[in-house]
């Protein structure tokens, strides 16, 4: 193949033309250009600008640590010259976050995922090989030094280099911003990156400028391995269940669907993992839990992304009033143990995850909000609630639907502080036991805080011929119109004839727990790579 713009002999064009001329093009910004200037030039003076591997001694952030340690050990010498103290020999790595270019030397920082440090290049110590590399440095470049770490006068710990290596070169610029250096010292990087969606998109780059990004999500991972420590030292075993399913089950939920070629089967992805989880409770694994993605074919907000990341466990011989007690101690413990404190700032408000929450049935808590009885109040009156709260398509919903819809909208926005709402209509819980003493509703509970559902549970319904009966209304919902509505899973009664025990189970969503012990209101920020709409590209 021919590049119809230079004559080369190309295996692939890139918009009609050369990889060659494609960065070279006016089309491209002067910035990127330049750098694929400068990229060629490398491999001109033999420079290979993607290196195989680098061998770094320490992280910044134990370079630092070591040489103030070093530094207190020796004490500083004469007044006004500041310690002669060196860490010699140090290689560490980094992406050039700043470069001042002095003429014959150059101050620098560098920064990896821990935190940062100048670096002083001078190109008499670096020879003639290392001070052509300088000359086609860039802001965002990877690159490794050795050298020996010292204070300059200025007193900035700071590695004197006699060796660099480029390690990635860049050839698009990240959005940094303006820096800001405080009375203390301390250095804050204002983002250029202010355009959300575009964050959300190539969170690589928001990762790269914005540390506060990063550590979000370190946090995450620091929270979901305490919940493994806190379960796993209380005798739950982590097991894994079918994230590709033959039936999708366990929530109200319109699920994803795909084909299985060489079986010649449709399947779905997991709506919940419960179904399978409650049939490893009846083979006798008492206590069961997964940290996992679901995936829901439904609508986008701040609370919800198609993929999402659920903790789902089960354990014989508890109720609901169990799961309750478990759930305000496991967040509380959780998050203590991670942040140091229960009390966060969410949106405005102060919010206190310690236990006891506070605990109100459902009906209450929806005649107080609606005015209306769940019992008593009649499916036209329902829909004309729901039509006053602004859905235009009320008269399509089921009485299950119209009773969520009033819900969502009129009594869980409303509840910032942690709220145990218990004993849900039993039209609208399909999987739970009846409320003892009450059939009318179920054993189940909704942990809401800062007006999203953090946790669903139930006392998990045992009796398979109730469990048949209740998959079968489910059924004619969905033949009404309801693709919400549940299926009959067979093979699962099935598993409930050969009998569960009493069993206790609760989901609950490990994005918005990090969203409430981050302080982020949108789930987008707590997912590294949400769901978004299709990139128009110019």
């Amino acid at each position: 193949m021919t590049c119809p713009s230079c004559g080369r002999e190309v295996n692939g064009l890139r918009d009609g033309v050369c990889v060659h001329c494609w960065y070279q093009s006016e089309d491209r910004p002067k910035p990127v250009r330049d750098r694929y200037a400068k990229l060629e030039k490398l491999r001109e003076i033999g420079v290979d600008p993607y290196a195989y591997s680098f061998d770094p001694s320490h992280s910044l952030a134990r370079a630092k640590t070591e040489f103030e340690v070093l530094e207190s050990e020796e004490g500083e010498t004469d007044a006004g010259e500041g310690p002669h103290v060196e860490l010699p020999g140090v290689r560490v790595a980094g992406r050039i976050l700043s470069y001042r270019d002095l003429g014959g030397s150059a101050f620098a920082h560098v920064g990896d995922a821990d935190g940062r440090i100048q670096i002083h290049l001078k190109k008499n110590v670096l020879g003639e090989d290392g001070a052509a590399l300088m000359e086609l440095l860039d802001l965002g470049d990877w690159i490794g030094v050795e050298g020996d770490i010292f204070r300059t006068r200025r007193g900035e710990v700071t590695v004197r280099v006699t060796s660099l290596d480029l390690l990635s070169k860049t050839l698009r610029p990240l959005p940094f911003g303006k820096e800001e250096v405080l009375e203390s010292g301390e250095r804050i990087v204002h983002s250029g990156f202010s355009d959300l969606a575009q964050r959300y998109r190539q969170r690589y780059a928001d990762l790269a400028v914005n540390p506060e990004v990063r550590e979000v999500f370190r946090l995450r991972t620091r929270l979901t391995t305490e919940l493994r420590r806190w379960l796993d030292d209380r005798g739950f075993i982590e097991v894994e269940t079918p994230v590709l399913q033959p039936l999708y089950g366990g929530a109200l939920a319109r699920p994803f669907t795909t084909h299985h070629h060489s079986l010649d089967q449709q399947m779905y992805l997991r709506i919940a993992d419960e179904l399978y989880l409650k049939r490893l409770i009846v083979g006798n694994m008492d206590r069961v839990y997964e940290i996992g993605h679901d995936f829901r074919n439904e609508g986008i907000d701040r609370t919800h992304n198609p993929e999402f990341t659920m903790l789902e466990l089960y354990y014989a011989y508890a109720d609901y009033r169990d799961v309750m007690e478990l759930t305000e101690t496991l967040v509380s413990d959780v998050v203590t143990a991670v942040a140091g404190t229960t009390e966060f700032e969410w949106d405005g408000n102060t919010i206190d995850l310690a236990a006891p929450w506070r605990r109100i049935s459902w009906a209450e808590a929806f005649s107080e909000h609606t005015g209306l009885d769940v019992v008593e109040s009649t499916t036209e009156e329902l829909t004309e609630a729901v039509k006053r709260s602004g859905r235009e398509d009320a008269d399509g919903l089921s009485r299950v639907q119209l009773l969520d819809s009033l819900f969502s909208s009129h009594v869980e926005d409303g509840i910032i502080h942690p709220t145990f709402v218990y004993d849900h209509p039993i039209e609208m819980s399909p999987l739970a036991k009846p409320t003892r003493g009450n059939p009318a509703f179920a054993e189940r509970f909704e942990a809401i805080v800062c007006g999203f559902e953090l946790v669903n549970a139930f006392s998990e319904l045992n009796d398979p011929l109730d469990q048949w009966r209740r998959f079968a209304d489910q059924a004619q919902l969905r033949a009404a119109g309801d693709d919400e509505a549940m299926v009959i899973d067979e093979d699962y009664v099935r598993a409930l004839e050969y009998g569960m025990p009493p069993t206790g189970g609760f989901g609950m969503g490990v994005d918005r727990l990090v969203m409430l012990v981050t302080g982020q209101t949108s789930i987008r920020d707590v997912v590294l790579f949400p769901v978004l709409r299709p990139e128009e590209v110019e």
